[in-house]
């Protein structure tokens, strides 16, 4: 039973042999403090040569494969391989992570490069684009990315001597880059006739443009610009690998094993041939060289490190060793020295001292090595080969004793007996061989019990028996040493191992994962004396595991560091070291045994952080031994908030319907109905599942939230306000230190965190992008300026974000178990804590990661499941409470006491100036003193104790408290049945709002005549509510069962509620006490309703397909209604009370006759006539429209009439709210829809006086009540979305120059070729056509053709564009005729007060100069320029913004670009390259001309905003789905535009990252259509919020409420330019 919990002792790496040589180059560098860093395996090495020790930086998750050197080197970056690759920029002394770079590469990152002040760091990925990428590597951030070449990358570097330059080379390839804006721009060298074109391995810049460079055939190229000047032909005989500069010059290194040391001119100084010196060796390849002064550094293939003297230059000193390239599997330990053995697929056998570190012989072999061992007496050598032979070499002179070959297959392992008198040979043919060693090893037996591959072997400690392993992961035993099979157990029972090195037994059955393949695991050693086990797997995993060892999936330590398989480990002889091989790798680790451990020892832990938290004691069973988990956690950790359709889903499966459906819209469809709805009130509180979501605002309103919805609280006047900017449940909420902002977190796709404002209601930032399925934590920081937020998915990704910004600071996997809570350290920034299931974690920011640790616990307990946490009084100090109601005080990473709070959970902290609150399971609220010492007080909460003012009843005693927040003298408390109370300091408790508890809701009913309603739902209560001003619960009574109906009697005093288990009752309805009830069905009642008039009948509806109707009078059930093939889910009688209208699950329409409930066959245009009583039915043709086209995927779950049968209200499984008009014929009506429910609006009904409507929600279990407001009277408001799912072609006409430029699909110019691909006929052989516009060509309106003289002026005002006169060969570029006016707009502009113009044709920009005549131009763009904008702010004065057409928006050159550049001199600013496939089509400035809208040419017709002088994306999003004519910035802000286009109007604002779109809605002042919009300007009064937009049929339209149009009609002559 001790597997339960991992062993409570330690391994350190002590020491790293060996070096990455292969496939790796320029590695290996001197630090600013002497040391020499390079890496192996998974381990960035930090090694003294004075000291002769070593550091270890274990940051990366695989195998490290590019390293370079900060430039004031003390600090590395290096990068690894692997699915999602990051760069860890890390201390070199202190060996700790300074930063994370991740989620942009893939694959891996091939080469690094720091810029010349060190602020820049650059990478290039393995990916199929070997993507270059820029980092400002301090803040996390990707400055700028484009795809490198087809082929592979082998060495970048910055231009140390022009700012903003690069190099990369390659196969046969070198590129000279430039960076502008975020656009990196190649030019390819032009290898030109001075050289060959070939591979390029790497590169040095030096001054005045020069860039040297080494070739596969050994010259060195030398290039000035892209050109190459000369080549410097044998530098070396083979490919130059590698090339270092330092203040004397360069060195360089190559395949012929030569080191060329040059000055600064690159004339030769000298060579070193390392081939010829004592250490040499033929084939020796040089990898890697750094010369700093005398002394270089020199990195082999074959994994040695050189360290030369340049005075003494033919005696290189070896500083380490390992196995060259091959994998490594051999591996055996001195029985009585400190000596380990390897041997490798590079022949070669190699002795280790573990006390001096460092190889003391070296012997190679004939063959590949696969195993070895050392007899009892440390004499013989035993090494099984590959081919099947084995040799037994003398260990002190490696002499070889035999040679013996009697099997084909490789040797995988051999053993001598633990008396030295046999040694066993175990073969891939699945047998072992035993020979007597004083026999000259003759052969004495074979053992051939197995079916597969012999994997490992151990002796009995009386050499008696043997016990084999085989790939099958069967376990053998054979009497030694005949080899004779043993059959019965019971002689095996009592023996004892020598050794424990299988994988199977019993003893080991703990070592395997729950669900695990058999040969994951490669090795295992057993320390009897300490009890432990060391295993060693495929993963590159070393784990410690208590022995004996035997319940599957126990607890276990694991350390990284080896890269793919561990293939091998033992302990030493005396049990001090462990020693693991890495198989790919080729390095053999040495770790340090530290025996039971105490905290202060646990010092050594601290630095050796890592992003795989290497201390862990998870193991892959987690819940076996976890106290049984609190009923209320573990019901929450099973939700998961999936949805099988998200809200984001909805437009693309409106798409791929609208497709299907083309056909039947042909209808012309009822427009919206007048009528609008508000939200005005919401009983609920979203508790069940969520904590710490409550809190008072600046001026004591009280916020917190439920269902999509943000509720601000004014307890004072009972009323609410409300945030709806969320489309689905809102999972988490914090306030900002000063109290006037919230962040909520809901649940989506991709999900969004909100940031808003408490007092405007308004949102200030918008984040999403990084987590999926929903945020269920977030927290601000102290200052109020960062935010923390956790995802729901499958890793709970932690975010920290600048929330102003909307930028993603840093990111990390968070945990596999569900994370609760987030808190940010109010002293350091940079620090938080997370906490939940099993889980507590510190992190601290490195960059763009996050690195974690784990809480560690130590003797004081076990690591428990974590509600809440909150910091103390100093940076170190930390709180959080358990599942078991415990308080745990923390001290930096250590658990420093525990103390008993509650019973059950505690699930709520509040830390206060002197001391804090908890709350808990228990119903009790505690304040503390400031150390947890003593209990001050503590508030029960009971019914007994509520105040006369509450707004209405606590269902039970001690409810089980979730958040708990204090202010303004009280302390507000939410709990888990969705209650809010307030308790005074002196005990009185208020309850202020309450909703239903746990369980969906859906009964619902109105009173005939009362402002009052009815609720019934499934936590088996039964409430009554208020809905005039007192907004409370007047009364509630728990029922036996959960119920999903209820109706009020006509004459408003019975209550009749449907139950689940297919009983219902009738109740009084002022007392809520039973009148009658029945039980004559099995499942649940769905609906039920009484007759209208005197109610004489009800009808009773179940969901097995039945309607029962009862005398109400005689208490009888008097009819059945049978015929419905599924379950009923709405009932409705006509007025006369003589028929029933009845909807199904399978989509019927029935009608039955009353009381007796014979089956009707009604043609549905007679049913329209029939007066009904009530209308709840959601099918017929009078509400076919209110199906969306998405039906199938999302039904329509209620709807309600009003009573004077005009506007019908409908809820859908999507939680939207929708007004239509009555009725609703032709499919896909128009409607107003409202966001404020979740997931399933359950029911919808209207008060008896239409002046409200009450809708429920299923899961979230809120009842809100919305007040109608009537045709004419509306407010500016948000919420209002006037939609439908089909736009039929009657909206507005187009002109035909609109429907023409509506369809231009632009070319691009490939750059490969340069012919464009032509369309249509030449102009010589086509009909001449009258229109003076085809006529004249591009040259649009009133101007001839042709003609210097200036164009004239159009309306419009803004500035100049020029391009740079620059010769092509001898072709200078005078003067251009035309102008691009046939599908582009506001494109021409004023620049220097009317002196010149500025506008574009084909893809040069134009500067003419109106006295002269004469033009200059702007030339760098690459393809047509489409649109022109001026900036206007005077600090811009003259810059121009030009966007182009472009392929493929991946970022390339020919990727479509925004250039800004200074219409007077022609120097670009900066080059955006956007993510616009297809091309820009419109741009504008902002008023501070600091930020630059754009919008696309793609099918979303995205609409981008970029800060463009950091060339940094700020906001994007889909515009609209038909083409955006023109966008700009309002003239007076930063933040808000207007897009105008194909039948739309949109107001745009800019909240942090995210855009806040509404649709211009077009009042009904007159029978509007929604036009197509062409221009667009901005009226005189900015208070008034006007903007003007032309359209296609003559007349203008002003907005002067930024959401209603209003029309001018304007005689044709007037063109809205």
């Amino acid at each position: 039973m001790a597997a339960r919990s991992a062993p409570s002792c330690h391994l350190r790496l002590e020491w790293v042999y060996g070096y990455r040589g292969h496939q790796c180059r320029n590695n290996l560098y001197y630090t600013a403090a002497k040391e020499i860093v390079y890496f192996v395996a998974g381990v960035g090495v930090v090694y003294s040569p004075r000291e002769h020790r070593q550091k270890f930086y274990r940051g990366h998750s695989d195998d490290i494969i590019s390293l370079a050197l900060h430039p004031e080197r003390a600090l590395v970056a290096t990068g690894q391989v692997g699915k999602e690759p990051y760069i860890c920029v890390w201390d070199s002394y202190t060996v700790q992570t300074v930063s994370v770079l991740k989620d942009v590469h893939t694959h891996g990152i091939a080469c690094l490069a720091f810029d010349l002040d060190g602020q820049r760091l650059v990478s290039v990925g393995l990916d199929s684009k070997n993507a270059v990428c820029v980092w400002d590597w301090k803040r996390g951030k990707m400055l700028s990315m484009a795809p490198g070449h087809t082929d592979r990358i082998f060495d970048i570097s910055w231009d140390l001597y022009q700012p903003n330059k690069l190099v990369s080379c390659g196969v046969k390839h070198i590129k000279f880059w430039s960076l502008c804006g975020n656009a990196l721009t190649p030019k390819r060298g032009v290898f030109g006739k001075t050289g060959d074109l070939q591979t390029i391995l790497c590169l040095a810049c030096a001054r005045d443009e020069l860039t040297y460079s080494g070739a596969l055939n050994g010259d060195i190229y030398v290039w000035k610009g892209i050109n190459l000047i000369r080549t410097i032909q044998g530098a070396h005989t083979a490919g130059i690998f590698s090339m270092n500069a330092c203040e004397e010059g360069f060195a360089t290194g190559g395949r012929d094993g030569c080191i060329r040391l040059w000055d600064l001119t690159f004339k030769p100084i000298t060579v070193i041939d390392l081939r010829e010196t004592d250490q040499g060796y033929k084939g020796l390849s040089v990898r890697s060289v750094c010369w700093r002064g005398d002394h270089i550094l020199v990195g082999t293939q074959d994994g040695e490190i050189f360290e030369i003297v340049v005075h003494e230059r033919n005696k290189p000193f070896l500083i380490m060793q390992g196995h060259c390239e091959g994998e490594l599997w051999a591996l055996a330990v001195h029985p009585t020295k400190p000596l380990a053995v390897t041997g490798s697929d590079d022949r070669s056998v190699r002795i280790w001292s573990l006390v001096d570190h460092a190889l003391i012989a070296r012997c190679n072999m004939e063959e590949p090595i696969r195993c070895a061992a050392v007899n009892v007496d440390g004499i013989h050598l035993a090494l099984g080969m590959k081919d099947g032979s084995f040799t037994v070499l003398r260990v002190r002179d490696m002499t070889e004793v035999v040679h013996i070959k009697d099997r084909k297959e490789a040797i995988h392992e051999l053993k001598y007996s633990p008396d030295g008198t046999y040694l066993a040979v175990g073969c891939n043919d699945s047998s072992v061989d035993i020979y007597g060693v004083a026999q000259r090893y003759k052969k004495f037996g074979e053992c051939v019990g197995s079916l597969s591959f012999i994997t490992h072997l151990d002796w009995s400690s009386d050499s008696r028996y043997l016990q084999t392993n085989d790939g099958n992961g069967k376990r053998l035993f054979y009497r030694m040493p005949g080899g004779k099979e043993v059959a019965s157990k019971e002689e095996i029972k009592g023996v004892h191992w020598a050794s424990w090195t299988c994988v199977s037994g019993l003893e080991v059955n703990g070592i395997w994962p729950k669900y695990s393949d058999i040969n994951d695991i490669n090795s295992v050693d057993g320390n009897y004396i300490g009890q432990v086990l060391v295993t060693a797997d495929d993963y590159g995993i070393v784990k410690l595991f208590r022995y004996p060892c035997l319940r599957k999936g126990a607890k276990f330590k694991k350390y990284i560091g080896h890269s793919a398989h561990v293939t091998n480990v033992r302990w030493s002889h005396d049990y001090q070291w462990v020693i693991s091989i890495g198989g790919a790798d080729h390095s053999v680790f040495q770790w340090k045994f530290i025996p039971e451990r105490r905290l202060k020892d646990a010092l050594h832990m601290a630095p050796q952080e890592s992003l795989a938290d290497s201390n862990s004691d998870e193991s892959d069973s987690d819940l076996s031994d976890v106290p049984e988990l609190d009923s209320e956690i573990e019901q929450e950790t099973q939700l998961t908030y999936r949805r099988q359709v998200y809200k984001e889903d909805l437009p693309q499966l409106k798409e791929q319907y609208k497709e299907k459906q083309k056909s039947g819209t042909s209808k012309r469809r009822e427009r919206a109905p007048g009528n609008s709805i508000r939200l005005h009130f919401v009983h609920g509180y979203r508790g069940y599942d969520c904590r710490s979501n409550l809190f008072y605002t600046q001026i004591g309103e009280i916020v917190y939230h439920v269902a999509a919805v943000g509720v601000i609280y004014n307890r004072q006047q009972n009323t609410q306000r409300f945030y709806l900017g969320h489309d689905d449940d809102i999972l988490c909420l914090a306030v900002h230190p000063l109290k006037d902002y919230v962040a909520t977190g809901q649940v989506g796709r991709d999900p969004s965190i909100h940031i808003w404002d408490t007092e405007t209601i308004k949102p200030l930032s918008i984040l999403k992008g990084y987590h999926q399925y929903g945020v269920c934590a977030v927290d601000f920081s102290a200052d109020g300026k960062r935010l923390a937020s956790v995802g729901i998915d499958d890793s709970h990704t932690v975010v920290l974000w600048d929330w102003k910004k909307g930028e993603k600071l840093s990111i990390a996997r968070g945990s596999k178990d569900k994370i609760f809570v987030v808190k940010m350290n109010p002293y350091v920034p940079d620090k938080l804590i997370t906490a939940g299931i099993k889980h507590m974690k510190f992190w601290r920011r490195a960059g763009g990661g996050l690195i974690g640790r784990k809480g560690y616990v130590g003797t004081l307990g076990k690591s428990d499941t974590m509600m809440c946490a909150v910091y103390g009084w100093t940076e170190e100090m930390a709180f959080s409470g358990t599942s078991t109601g415990d308080v745990c005080i923390w001290r930096d990473i250590f658990l420093v006491k525990t103390v008993k709070a509650h019973d059950g959970p505690v699930f709520s902290m509040h830390a206060l100036e002197k001391g804090f609150v908890t709350g808990g399971k228990d119903g009790v609220v505690a304040l503390w003193d400031d150390s947890f010492e003593r209990c001050l007080k503590t508030y029960a909460i009971k019914r007994a104790a509520l105040a006369p003012g509450s707004k209405g009843l606590l269902l039970e005693d001690n409810p089980s408290i979730r958040a708990i927040s204090l202010g303004h003298g009280h302390i507000l408390v939410g709990t888990k049945n969705g209650e809010i109370l307030e308790v005074d300091k002196s005990g009185p408790i208020t309850l202020l709002v309450q909703g239903h508890m746990e369980g969906e809701a859906w009964g619902l009913a109105t009173h005939p005549y009362l402002p009052i309603c009815a609720t019934v739902s499934d936590d088996k209560t039964l409430r009554i509510w208020d809905l005039s001003p007192s907004h409370c619960m007047l009364a509630v009574r728990k029922l036996k069962k959960g119920g999903r109906c209820c109706c009020f009697s006509p004459d408003g005093k019975a209550l009749a509620v449907g139950l689940n288990d297919g009983s219902f009752l009738m109740a009084n309805a002022d007392t809520l006490e039973d009148l009658v009830s029945f039980h004559h069905r099995k499942e649940v009642i769905s609906d039920i309703r009484f007759s209208p008039g005197s109610g004489k009948y009800l009808a009773v509806a179940s969901h097995d397909s039945f309607i029962d109707i009862y005398n109400v009078m005689s208490s009888k059930r008097v009819g059945i209604c049978k015929g419905a093939t599924s379950y009923i889910t709405h009932v409705d009688w006509d007025i006369r009370g003589k028929l029933l209208q009845v909807n199904t699950g399978a989509k019927e329409q029935l009608f039955f006759e009353a009381p007796r409930g014979k089956k009707q066959t009604i043609p549905s245009g007679e049913a329209e006539k029939i007066g009904w009583a009530s209308w709840t039915s959601v099918l017929g043709l009078c509400c076919e429209g209110i199906w969306p086209v998405t039906g199938e995927v999302m039904d329509v779950t209620a709807s309600s009439l009003t009573s004077d049968k005009t506007v019908l209200a409908t809820g859908d499984d999507l939680g939207f709210v929708k007004l239509f008009r009555y009725p609703a014929k032709g499919k896909f009506g128009k409607f107003k829809r409202y966001v404020a429910h979740s997931t399933h609006v359950t029911n919808v009904r209207w008060t008896h006086d239409d002046s409200m409507l009450v809708t429920l929600g299923g899961a979230d279990m809120s009842l809100m009540v919305w007040t109608n407001e009537m045709e004419g009277y509306r407010e500016k408001r948000p919420c209002d979305s006037e939609e439908s799912d089909m736009d039929s072609e009657e909206d507005g006409g187009y002109d035909s120059d609109v429907t023409r430029e509506n369809e231009i699909s632009y070319t691009i110019r490939a750059l490969s070729t340069n012919i464009r691909p032509m369309f249509g006929i030449k102009p010589h052989l086509q009909q001449k056509e009258p229109s003076t516009d085809e006529r004249q060509g591009v040259v649009r309106g009133s101007r001839p053709p042709v003609s210097r003289a200036p164009p004239q002026p159009e309306k419009l005002q803004t500035n100049n564009v020029g391009k740079k006169k620059r010769p092509i060969e001898d072709l200078v570029l005078e003067l251009v005729f035309g102008y691009r006016g046939r599908d582009c707009r506001n494109n021409v502009h004023y620049l220097n007060d009317g002196d010149d113009i500025i506008y574009h044709t084909a893809s040069v920009g134009i500067l003419h100069n109106v006295a002269t005549g004469t033009q200059s131009f702007y030339q760098e763009h690459n393809d047509d320029i489409l649109c022109l904008t001026v900036n206007q702010h005077p600090k811009f004065i003259n810059i121009v913004a030009t966007g182009q057409v472009g392929d493929s928006a991946d970022m390339s050159a020919t990727a479509p670009s925004i250039h800004i550049w200074d219409a007077v001199n022609k120097q670009t600013l900066s080059i955006l390259r956007c993510y616009h496939s297809k091309g820009v089509c419109s741009v504008s400035f902002s008023a501070t001309g600091k930020l630059l809208l754009s919008v696309g040419l793609d099918p979303e017709h995205t609409v981008t905003i970029w800060r463009w002088q950091e060339g940094a994306k700020i906001a994007s999003r889909a515009g609209h789905n038909q083409r955006i004519f023109v966008a700009e910035f309002r003239p007076d802000s930063d933040s808000q535009f207007v897009s105008v286009g194909v039948k739309h109007v949109k107001f745009w604002t800019l909240a942090g990252r995210a855009l806040l779109s509404k649709k211009g809605l077009l009042s009904t002042l007159e029978d509007a259509r929604m036009q197509t919009m062409l221009a667009v300007a901005f009226g005189a009064v900015p208070s008034v919020e006007m903007s003007v937009c032309g359209k296609t049929t003559y007349c203008v339209e002003s907005w002067p409420e930024l959401t209603t149009g209003l029309c001018l009609p304007c005689t044709p002559p007037f063109e809205t330019g």
